[in-house]
C-alpha cells in the first residue's frame, strides 16, 4: 500500500479513530456526494462508530443533514450551517454554465422568477412537496414543467438557496424551503468561503493536489491557490514521485492499513474526490473509469475487486467480484467489511466471493 493511500484512509477516518457521530463526518468532510442516496449513507455510515441506516434517515428526515447540489455540481451531503456559503460559493459559476442548456429549454430569467415564486408559496409554512406536486404547482402558475424544465427549475431553485431537501415521503425524496430547514445558516464572503473550503478538504483528503481540490470543488485553480496561501501553516506541502501534495499540517501518522478491506459505495468520497486517481488503482491494471466510481472492494486502500448487495428475507447477500485472487488474509479482511455493513443495515450480512477464472 503506497504511502498516499493510507493517509488519506486515516483523514477520511476510513481507519483509526472514527468519527464520533455522522454530523462530526459531514462537517468534516464539508460536502459528501450522494448522487445515490443509499450509497451516500453507508459512506457515511461507515466512517463513524455505530451509525446505523435507520439513524441516517432519521437524521436526514429531521434536517439535520440536508441534501442539495452543490460543488461540481450533483447531489451532495452538507450540513445546514455549512449550506449557504456553500451554494453561494458555488452555485453562481454553476448557473453561468447552465446558460446554454436554459435557452435550449426556454427557460429566461422571468420564467425562472415566476417558478421560484410559485415553490415558494407552495413550500411555505414547512410543506414538503415530492417532485411531481411541484411540477403540479408549475402547471397551476402556467409554467410547463414538461421533459427536463422541471429538473432544470428545481436545480435552479436549489443554487439560488431557496429551496432543499425535505423529509423522504416513504422512499420518495421532497423539497422544502431551505430558509425553514437551516435558519442559521453561516454565510461567508468570497475570501473566506475559498479559504475555508480549502483548508477543509485538504484537511480531511489530504495528501491531495491542487486538481484534485479544483476538480472535487468546482472552483479554479487561481481560488485554489488563494485558499493555500490563506491556510498557511494549517497545511504542509510534500512533493512525492514529482507531484506536489497538502495535506493537514497537524495529521497524525497512519497506521499500517494493508489488510484492511472496504466495501466503498458509489461516489464514495475515497474515490471521487481526486482528479488523480492513480492511487488507488492496482499497478499495471488499467480501470473503466465508471467502474472505479462504481461499488468497490479495496483493501489497503487499493481497489481489487466489485461488490453488489441483494436482500433477503433473514439479511442481506452480499456478492463480491474479485479482480484477482484474495489471499487467505484478505479473504478474512473483506469478511470483517462485510460483518460491518451487516451492522450497519441491522440485518445479518452473508458473503460470497467470486474470483477470476
Amino acid at each position: 500500500m503506497t504511502s498516499i493511500a493510507a493517509r488519506r484512509l486515516h483523514a477520511q477516518h476510513l481507519t483509526g479513530k472514527p468519527f464520533a457521530s455522522p454530523l462530526d463526518t459531514v462537517r468534516a468532510l464539508t460536502a459528501v456526494q450522494a448522487q445515490d442516496y443509499a450509497g451516500g449513507k453507508w459512506a457515511l455510515g461507515q466512517r463513524g462508530r455505530g451509525v446505523t441506516e435507520a439513524m441516517l434517515d432519521r437524521l436526514f428526515d429531521e434536517g439535520a443533514i440536508l441534501r442539495t447540489h452543490v460543488l461540481r455540481p450533483t447531489w451532495h451531503f452538507v450540513l445546514p450551517e455549512d449550506i449557504r456559503w456553500l451554494l453561494e460559493l458555488t452555485g453562481p459559476r454553476i448557473t453561468r454554465g447552465m446558460a446554454g442548456r436554459h435557452r435550449e429549454l426556454e427557460l429566461d430569467a422571468k420564467t425562472v422568477a415566476r417558478a421560484k415564486a410559485a415553490f415558494a408559496k407552495a413550500l411555505a409554512g414547512g410543506r414538503h412537496l415530492t417532485r411531481p406536486e411541484l411540477g403540479d404547482v408549475l402547471r397551476k402558475a402556467r409554467i410547463s414543467p414538461d421533459g427536463q424544465r422541471l429538473p432544470h427549475l428545481l436545480f435552479q431553485a436549489e443554487l439560488d438557496g431557496l429551496i432543499t431537501s425535505g423529509a423522504r415521503r416513504g422512499k420518495l425524496q421532497t423539497y422544502a424551503l431551505l430558509e425553514e430547514r437551516a435558519p442559521t445558516a453561516r454565510r461567508l464572503n468570497p475570501a473566506e468561503a475559498v479559504a475555508e473550503l480549502t483548508l477543509r478538504y485538504f484537511k480531511s483528503h489530504g495528501p491531495a493536489q491542487l486538481q484534485d481540490f479544483v476538480w472535487w470543488s468546482g472552483l479554479t485553480l487561481g481560488d485554489a491557490r488563494k485558499g493555500i496561501a490563506v491556510a498557511g501553516k494549517a497545511l504542509r506541502l510534500q512533493s512525492i514521485e514529482g507531484k506536489d501534495y497538502w495535506f493537514d499540517a497537524d495529521a497524525g501518522r497512519a497506521a499500517d492499513s494493508a489488510r484492511v478491506a472496504h466495501l466503498l459505495p458509489n461516489y464514495d468520497e475515497y474515490t471521487v474526490a481526486y482528479r488523480d486517481r492513480t492511487e488507488i488503482l492496482q499497478a499495471g491494471r488499467t480501470h473503466d473509469p465508471f467502474f472505479v466510481l462504481s461499488n468497490v472492494v479495496t483493501i489497503g486502500g487499493t481497489i481489487r475487486g466489485g461488490w453488489r448487495r441483494t436482500p433477503k428475507r433473514n439479511g442481506v447477500h452480499v456478492e463480491i467480484s474479485a479482480l484477482d485472487r484474495f489471499a487467505p488474509a484478505e479473504i478474512s479482511a473483506v469478511e470483517e467489511a462485510g460483518r460491518r455493513l451487516g451492522s450497519y443495515l441491522e440485518r445479518p450480512a452473508q458473503l460470497s466471493v467470486r474470483s477470476p477464472g
